[in-house]
């Protein structure tokens, strides 16, 4: 299946097709909205439906040295992209080192939805995957803002006091991850016995409840961007582009040295690819009061997830079916 032939599937697919609605319906300025405890209904849905998913497949497959290291690398990789975007952000951009440090840990955290997105993706394109990427998903989760910390520290006020206690229980008890974790979990005790209990509400009906949450995720992002756009200057849009692709190539390069099948690869990839826009902003706004929420937001959210969703995915999967074509 060609590069083509991917991105005409994913793009004429019912999911993608609902986040252009919400798109469509923000920037018309419609009033179509989804209430905020149905978003929050499917987001919990969604992370519990991959997260047990995910554990019933550790279950029947067992621990393996490439599970490992598929986690050390996601580990690697979210500590590691946000001094690569840091760096980058200082030489073209006219951010303080405050706001380039909290946008480069978004970018070396992961999008949740944009995971949810791919495995929809690859399952549409019948592509399987190792059950265990939502295992690396929860481990990347929170590295980058260790880093996003590391890399503000020096550049802040030393009257500026933040409760680490605060912080870390605010990333560590985030509903994201504890929902993920915890699904895995209880897919890895119950396993396959357990998968086939709750198959019709977990797995049957996730491509309709995902769904429904782009179509509410086209509108936030729509939004966002309308109201976001003014922080967003050539250089910043840019750089919402071109650091999801080279995430990536990272990961890429890291699939094939572990040796991840094609929907393992796009996968990893997707993920390095992806930028938070839920666990780090939230664990920043206590870690880095002095830092403007609006511009990586703006960023990840109006830019980078929608080029991820309507572009950056079939790309991603269609690289990793040729990479293991050609080293397997």
């Amino acid at each position: 299946m060609t590069l083509t032939d991917i991105a005409f599937q994913n793009l004429l697919s019912p999911m993608v097709l609902f986040f252009v609605v919400g798109l469509f319906a923000a920037f018309a300025k419609s009033d179509l909205t989804v209430p905020e405890p149905v978003a929050k209904l499917l987001s919990l849905y969604l992370l519990m439906s991959i997260g047990f998913r995910g554990g019933a497949e550790v279950a029947h497959h067992g621990f393996t040295a490439q599970l490992l290291a598929s986690i050390a690398a996601g580990v690697a990789m979210s500590f590691a992209i946000p001094f690569l975007a840091y760096a980058i952000l200082i030489r073209i951009s006219r951010l303080s080192s405050i706001d380039a440090a909290a946008v480069a840990g978004h970018y070396g955290s992961i999008s949740a939805v944009t995971f949810a997105a791919v495995t929809g993706a690859l399952g549409q394109l019948t592509l399987p995957f190792e059950g265990y990427m939502v295992a690396v998903a929860a481990a990347m989760e929170t590295p980058a803002i260790m880093s996003a910390l590391s890399l503000a520290r020096p550049h802040r006020d030393r009257a500026t006091s933040t409760n680490g206690h605060s912080v870390w229980r605010e990333v560590l008890l985030n509903g994201s991850v504890v929902t993920l974790l915890g699904a895995f979990v209880v897919g890895m005790m119950t396993g396959q016995r357990g998968l086939m209990t709750v198959k019709a509400f977990l797995v049957d009906l996730f491509p309709g409840f995902l769904c429904l949450f782009l179509l509410d995720m086209g509108l936030v992002a729509g939004r966002g961007l309308q109201h976001g756009r003014k922080y967003l200057t050539m250089a910043l849009g840019a750089f919402a582009v071109l650091m999801p692709l080279i995430g990536a190539t990272i990961a890429a390069a890291l699939a094939i040295m572990i040796g991840l099948t094609a929907g393992g690869s796009a996968v990893l990839m997707t993920l390095a690819a992806s930028a938070s826009y839920i666990a780090v902003p939230a664990a920043l706004r206590l870690a880095l009061p002095e830092a403007n929420p609006a511009i990586p937001l703006t960023m990840s959210l109006g830019v980078t997830f929608p080029f991820n969703l309507l572009f950056g995915i079939p790309l991603y999967i269609a690289a990793a079916s040729v990479i293991a074509k050609a080293t397997h």
